[in-house]
């Protein structure tokens, strides 16, 4: 039996938070249809707001805390990554774009990520395809075609004749990405290549 790795990405700020919840929900559903499909699955949540004081050290000082480098080691060393952020301005959260200024460009290529966000109002709904969507496909992941956007009115709702309720998306949405995940190749075993301190020193880039 195969074993996958998924990590959800959650940049909500209270807690409990809504955008932990749909977190957990999408978790919850790819979980399910991997296990139909007789995978064994980890999984992890990787909470920004307990990283937030590590990500603005980062920017100053250029190196990660221990606990950041998990959390980034974390996400890019899954098989699958579902990232959900409440909507700020439009857009998503500046602690979620933060974050994922420091994965390099490279590190989640081919990667399958779940993506999702929370408001107050599904006039934020844009959001997925206007925001998230250019921010991941510059990262070079493969977005599954699902996005979730749960407003304050979706919790708790099946949806009407006209639109698919929350926990509909939800499920739709997981077994999306569970397919995605499932026909991504094993990753190699080999290890990377040691990068010596000194080189790594001579590498970094001071504004």
């Amino acid at each position: 039996m195969r074993t996958v790795k998924l990590v959800a990405v959650s940049a909500g700020l209270s807690s409990p938070s809504s955008t932990r919840l749909l977190a957990d929900r999408l978790l919850q559903a790819a979980r399910y249809r991997l296990a139909e499909q007789e995978y064994a699955v980890d999984v992890e949540v990787v909470e920004l707001r307990d990283l937030a004081v590590d990500i603005a050290k980062n920017f100053v000082s250029g190196f990660p805390s221990g606990k950041l480098q998990a959390a980034i080691d974390a996400v890019t060393g899954a098989d699958g990554v579902i990232a959900v952020t409440p909507v700020f301005t439009a857009s998503y959260s500046g602690l979620f774009k933060s974050f994922f200024d420091l994965i390099d460009p490279a590190a989640l290529t081919g990667t399958p990520v779940l993506i999702g966000a929370t408001g107050g109002t599904a006039r934020h709904s844009l959001v997925l395809d206007h925001a998230l969507r250019p921010l991941f496909g510059y990262l070079r992941a493969t977005v599954a075609p699902t996005a979730v956007y749960a407003a304050s009115e979706d919790w708790g709702s099946g949806g009407d004749e006209y639109t698919e309720g929350l926990p509909a998306r939800i499920d739709r949405a997981g077994a999306e990405f569970a397919l995605l995940v499932a026909a991504r190749p094993e990753r190699s075993a080999e290890v990377d290549e040691v990068v010596p301190f000194e080189k790594q020193l001579a590498d970094l880039r001071f504004d």
